[in-house]
């Protein structure tokens, strides 16, 4: 009996060795057919040497590696030729294993060293960063710590765009301009290319009534005006307004102004010029009595002065009586 089990056994090993967990059929003669153990999806794997119903694989033939998937609250050995992303192949005399990088690796080289990161980590001598070390910026293309900012650049968030550009250039997007693209204006004082504003007008008015001199009566040919609004300013290297107001000449019956001056009387105007005539005579005449008056003063008080500079003059050349010069 013990000899029977031996047997049974060793078929069973022999079995698994060379056909992967499939049974071979008793009749030397049929072809193998194969069966599938249970439905277990590792078992139908072919990198599979042994394996379970329940557990899928439970270990794996030279060469491939042993991947433990999750399913719901289970886990499902399965033989991979290489193992998936974020997770390393380890291998040893026992077996093959899968080990899982760190959090912040999408794939890795072993446990210490990453060679690609997740979304918002960059890659660094192997490491995962949030942030990249100074000197160095953020490439968000390829997820890696690049060496600084672009030479255009004063201040980067990560290679590929500036927040500040070197003196003399302007920014747009991230990037630095000599000059700014079409469609585009330099701002001295922000050091941007901002968006040229054109300029924008109305529709035209309707045309006003004929005037001349702020009247609309009492003339035949006078002028016609028109406007538009402007409803946005250019800005400095904008297309300029066009004309907002336009003029044209006009004809109109000539028709005398309602309440308006009457006719000047020409008799009238004879007499105002006439005593215009008279009132500017006497005013003349009336000066050159003026000024004879003051010329008579004048030579009136000249000839006083000559007369007393005479009298003094006698005065003092008169001879000094013997009386006077006897001595007492």
């Amino acid at each position: 009996m013990q000899s029977q089990l031996i047997c049974f056994v060793l078929t069973i090993l022999h079995c698994m060795d060379f056909t992967g967990c499939q049974p071979h059929s008793s009749s030397r003669h049929r072809p193998h057919k194969p069966e599938i153990l249970g439905g277990s999806p590792g078992c139908q794997q072919s990198g599979c040497l042994t394996c379970s119903d329940y557990n899928g694989c439970l270990s794996c033939k030279p060469r491939f590696f042993m991947h433990l998937e999750r399913i719901g609250m289970k886990q499902i050995g399965v033989c991979m030729i290489s193992c998936p992303p974020g997770f390393y192949g380890t291998r040893s005399p026992e077996r093959n294993t899968c080990t899982k990088c760190w959090s912040e690796c999408d794939s890795c080289f072993n446990k210490n060293f990453c060679t690609s990161c997740r979304a918002g980590y960059y890659l660094h001598q192997g490491k995962c960063l949030e942030s990249c070390p100074e000197g160095m910026a953020r490439s968000n293309t390829q997820r890696e710590c690049v060496p600084g900012c672009p030479a255009d650049c004063e201040l980067c968030v990560n290679s590929e765009t500036c927040t500040r550009c070197q003196p003399g250039l302007y920014l747009l997007e991230g990037r630095c301009h000599h000059i700014c693209p079409d469609d585009y204006e330099p701002n001295d004082k922000l050091m941007e290319c901002t968006p040229q504003v054109h300029c924008e007008v109305g529709e035209w008015s309707e045309w006003s009534p004929c005037s001349k001199s702020g009247r609309t009566c009492g003339f035949k040919r006078g002028q016609e005006t028109r406007t538009r609004q402007v409803l946005h300013y250019p800005s400095p290297f904008g297309k300029p307004c066009p004309e907002i107001s336009e003029i044209k000449e006009c004809l109109v019956k000539r028709r005398k102004c309602p309440g308006g001056p009457k006719k000047p009387d020409r008799r009238r105007n004879r007499n105002n010029r006439k005593d215009k005539e008279s009132n500017e005579g006497r005013r003349e005449r009336k000066r050159e009595r003026e000024r004879d008056r003051a010329t008579s003063e004048r030579e009136n008080s000249d000839n006083r002065n000559k007369t007393e500079h005479r009298h003094r003059r006698g005065h003092d050349t008169d001879p000094v009586s013997p009386e006077d010069g006897l001595v007492q």
